[in-house]
């Protein structure tokens, strides 16, 4: 079957950044564009192969966090021979990285084995049974993002809204995983702000088709309040006052609390991106927009030289898992002056799935 146009792309961007000393970014490219587009489990085991490659060598370049990327760039090759186990390179590469991790007194951080040598263990017959049972009794689409999900926390939105059309309100999950590795700061503050049930009762009060639905004011829910969970040195997008004093959470009244942008971490607006709303740079709080799935809006994306002082750069810090269907159905409801809902938009609940 020939390889889609779109994954030899993202295959050669990805491996390009790999070897050219940025696996943090293939990673970005082939947990989305890559995986999006494969179309069989062959593709799948070349794409999760390649991320067991950047994985390795972004656990070389950083020494810090050695342990967790390799562990999930094992687990990811892993992966690929299960879909492909008789991939020998993939099994090559596997080998090279569980004897650089013994060097390192690294474990594999596995315990019961499903797979030796391409071939499953008797542990691994069991698993593929019950996995086999599990799908006939249900169908479930896990998604599974090169081990990440496993250490991400996933936040699900009950959503009440009037669907384009309709006589009644419908209720609707939508599932978020957030990027806690690639903005830690975002995904703090917006978790800080779902445990202190903030978001709980506010509206998506600015909704474009095929733009994006935007809520999270907790202050005023009309998009001219919201502030962050915690002080995280700055006000209203500053850290000094007009005197060259540095503002502290005692000098700035709390709804200017604001973080800094994270738009660089690599994360792009594609469909389903969950991203910081903000009036400026370094003045993200608590706002928030969803990307739709007719939608990808790259003109907030930052790019090398793009100076955010003057354009618009936006921090990315959640996908949607699951329920992109009802983003895209909210963001075609019937508004009025301001792209304000005719009909409320309300965010009913938010919780963590831990």
């Amino acid at each position: 079957m020939p390889i889609p146009e779109a994954l030899q792309k993202a295959w050669d961007e990805a491996n390009l950044l790999t070897e050219s000393g940025d696996p943090k970014g293939a990673l970005v490219i082939l947990r989305s564009e890559a995986w999006d587009a494969c179309e069989n489990g062959a593709q799948k085991a070349r794409t999760l192969c390649f991320a067991g490659d950047a994985g390795t060598v972004l656990g070389e370049a950083d020494a810090a966090n050695q342990k967790r990327h390799w562990r999930r760039a094992h687990k990811n090759y892993g992966k690929a021979l299960n879909l492909d186990p008789k991939d020998k390179g993939t099994r090559r590469s596997m080998n090279k990285l569980a004897s650089m991790m013994d060097e390192k007194s690294i474990s594999l951080g596995v315990g019961l084995q499903m797979f030796d040598e391409g071939n499953p263990t008797p542990f691994g017959l069991l698993t593929i049974l019950i996995a086999g049972m599990l799908v006939l009794v249900a169908f479930k689409v896990v998604t599974d993002w090169f081990g990440e999900s496993a250490d991400n926390p996933v936040v699900r939105l009950e959503i009440s809204y009037m669907p384009d059309g309709a006589s009644e309100r419908t209720t609707v999950f939508i599932e978020i995983e957030l990027y806690q590795e690639e903005a830690p700061l975002h995904v703090e503050n917006f978790l800080l702000l779902v445990e202190d049930f903030r978001y709980d009762f506010t509206t998506f009060h600015r909704v474009i088709d095929g733009f994006m639905i935007q809520g999270g004011d907790m202050e005023n829910r009309d998009g001219t309040g919201g502030y962050t969970g915690k002080w995280y040195g700055y006000c209203d997008g500053q850290e000094f006052d007009n005197s060259g004093n540095r503002y502290g959470p005692e000098t700035c009244d709390l709804s200017d609390w604001s973080l800094p942008g994270e738009h660089t971490n690599g994360l792009k607006h594609v469909p389903g991106a969950l991203a910081a709303a903000h009036a400026g740079l370094n003045t993200d709080s608590s706002q928030f927009y969803i990307v739709p799935g007719d939608s990808t809006p790259s003109h907030l994306d930052w790019e090398p030289g793009k100076d955010c002082s003057q354009e618009s750069c936006h921090t990315v810090y959640g996908r949607v898992v699951s329920g992109l269907e009802h983003v895209t159905a909210i963001s075609e409801v019937q508004t009025e002056s301001g792209d304000k809902p005719v009909t409320e938009v309300q965010l009913i609940h938010v919780t963590v799935n831990e």
